[in-house]
């Protein structure tokens, strides 16, 4: 086992496997799901793509990518920046939308009284987004809340998606009994909702808040600081994260009791595959979703089920060995 630059263990696996590259570097292939070199990757290209009540901010790389693209979709508090990663790990055309109230998105979260529910309208947002890319199917990855809304999105839309891809999300989480969805989402995030009432002097102050967190001590990475400092409004004195926690509430309610997730996941229209964490939000044990096989006894129709070692909730994504793990599941 060697380590990367981010700090990170370089291994993957399926249930525990090792994969290593012994020649030290990043194998590079020619398909579009391929390997990509590390270290290289420029920042996306950002277009905003209309939506109702506003626009998306869209990222993209490698947008002459051969292959079908693949359509990225973060989690409830993160951004586009979350897949950076990723685009440094494959030459596949990717494309990562921040959701309505994230990011850059000007559109926020809609009055749901006889219209679609949140996952359902970030489903039809993120189809608007392959209608402005001229994008006929996709593989749809998301992860966290974003795993939620990719089945949604595949069963909402089965004839745009040709595969998903669930990581660490989109199944039933294991909450305590009797406990109110909305004290569920602050139970699950802990600081990551914490935060989000917070306001901070400086970016530099919001980075070194993100580096006492559990799940990213130690990491030094211009990737994160990049991807915190993007997380930011406002002026000096007065920073606070972009993301609100009732967009967030409003959110996480619907992935843990909303009929749209449950039809989706009952359905399953399109090959899913699953990917889950070795440890949790707070880099802790058990983990989200601690037992596979229960997993695949409850959820029949998920074509794959695999556990990424050494990594957590966040670096399952936002870490080289994460976003490998990633790409070979969505190659």
């Amino acid at each position: 086992m060697h380590e990367r630059g981010d700090g990170a263990p370089n291994n993957e696996g399926a249930d525990g496997a090792e994969d290593h590259d012994a020649g030290g570097g990043i194998e590079e292939r020619s398909t579009s799901g391929a390997i990509g070199p590390a270290n290289r990757e420029p920042p996306p290209a950002r277009t905003d793509v209309p939506v109702p009540g506003g626009t998306l901010r869209v990222g993209e790389w490698h947008p002459d990518a051969d292959g079908i693209p693949w359509l990225l979709v973060h989690g409830v508090t993160a951004s586009h920046l979350a897949w950076a990663w990723l685009a440094r790990e494959t030459t596949a055309r990717l494309i990562a939308p921040d959701l309505r109230g994230r990011g850059r998105s000007t559109a926020m979260p809609l009055p749901t009284a006889g219209g679609a529910s949140p996952l359902a309208r970030h489903a039809d947002d993120l189809v608007a987004v392959l209608d402005a890319k001229a994008i006929d199917r996709a593989v749809v990855v998301g992860h966290s809340m974003g795993a939620f809304v990719s089945l949604v999105l595949a069963d909402r839309h089965p004839d745009r998606i040709d595969r998903v891809v669930l990581v660490d999300g989109g199944l039933p989480l294991d909450l305590p009994a009797g406990m109110h969805p909305r004290d569920a989402v602050r139970h699950v995030l802990g600081p990551t909702a914490a935060r989000l009432d917070m306001r901070f002097a400086t970016a530099r102050a919001y980075r070194d808040f993100w580096r006492a967190h559990p799940a990213f001590t130690g990491r030094e990475d211009p990737l994160l600081d990049a991807y915190f400092a993007y997380d930011l409004r406002g002026t000096p004195g007065e920073l606070r994260p972009v993301t609100t926690f009732a967009t967030v509430e409003a959110d996480s309610i619907d992935q843990n009791t909303g009929a749209a997730i449950a039809r989706a996941r009952e359905r399953m229209p399109r090959p899913t595959a699953l990917l889950v964490a070795e440890r949790g939000l707070r880099g802790e044990t058990p983990p989200l979703y601690p037992d596979l096989a229960a997993l695949r006894t409850a959820h029949p129709a998920l074509t794959t089920t695999r556990r990424v070692p050494h990594v957590d909730h966040y670096s399952i994504v936002m870490s080289a060995p994460g976003a490998r793990a990633v790409v070979h599941a969505a190659g």
